[in-house]
């Protein structure tokens, strides 16, 4: 485009909005490569939505988007699904440092009926199980993992948490391949009833779990395991954000123009 070359804006089929330039004829769609791309939505629609879900403190449904924004439903869950998967996902940060909790947690219903000691081993060894690491005061990681049992979880920490950290665990076996490969590994012995010595606990990330727990029933009926992960990064942004200088709706639009 040269100087005294006028820009035109342009509605396509699809109704989403381009740029033409009338000299050269340059063509620019402006949300190529955002989650606005390929989107009939209204940017107006978009940015509301994002920020009832930096408003709420549990998490939104998409039957509750469907009503505020007046879409279908599927128009909603899509909404949310890319809000959650390419705004909130901490795929990308940094590995925790410091002071790192570290614990893990059944996720999924109740038993209908009482079940026996062996019944109720089974029925939680079925359930998905979450993997969550959280620095004293600073941010929270979570992650799916296939059983609490095996490699598997001591992978994952060591993954998500420098080697530098000073990590927290209950005396779980899962974690005693840990020992050395940290700065230090103190653990608090949950199998003899002690929750608290000095400062070996990890009451951080138990408190955590329960609000997460509580929020996530309080707002859905149901999460499947496939999109269980993208939920858990939704309350882990949330968490993350919560000393940020910057309203959290601010930082999804900065993040959705990147």
């Amino acid at each position: 485009m040269r100087a005294g070359e006028e820009v035109q804006e342009y509605a396509t089929k699809q109704g989403r909005q381009s740029w033409t330039c009338t000299g050269c004829g340059h063509h620019v769609h402006p949300t190529a490569g955002t989650i606005f791309a390929k989107s009939s939505t209204s940017l107006h629609l978009w940015f509301y939505a994002m920020y009832l879900v930096a408003s709420t403190r549990t998490g939104l449904s998409a039957k509750h988007l469907e009503r505020e924004l007046g879409v279908s439903y599927g128009t909603a869950w899509r909404m949310l699904n890319k809000i959650r998967n390419k705004l909130m996902s901490d795929a990308e940060a940094e590995q925790l440092a410091g002071d790192v909790e570290i614990d893990e947690t059944a996720w999924g219903g109740k038993p209908r009926y009482k079940l026996t000691p062996s019944e109720a081993a089974r029925f939680r060894e079925r359930k998905a199980t979450i993997l969550g690491m959280v620095e004293r005061g600073g941010r929270v990681r979570l992650r799916i993992i296939p059983s609490r049992r095996g490699p598997g979880l001591s992978r994952e920490v060591r993954t998500h948490v420098n080697p530098s950290a000073f990590i927290f665990t209950d005396d779980w076996q899962a974690y005693k391949p840990l020992k050395g490969q940290f700065l230090d590994h103190r653990i608090i012995n949950h199998s003899a009833g002690s929750y608290v010595v000095g400062d070996v606990h990890t009451n951080t990330i138990e408190g955590f779990f329960g609000n997460l727990k509580t929020g996530m029933r309080g707002a859905y009926k149901h999460v499947s395991d496939r999109w269980l992960q993208s939920y858990l990064d939704e309350y882990a942004w949330r968490y993350n954000e919560r000393n940020n200088p910057r309203s959290m709706f601010r930082s999804l639009v900065e993040r959705s123009a990147e």
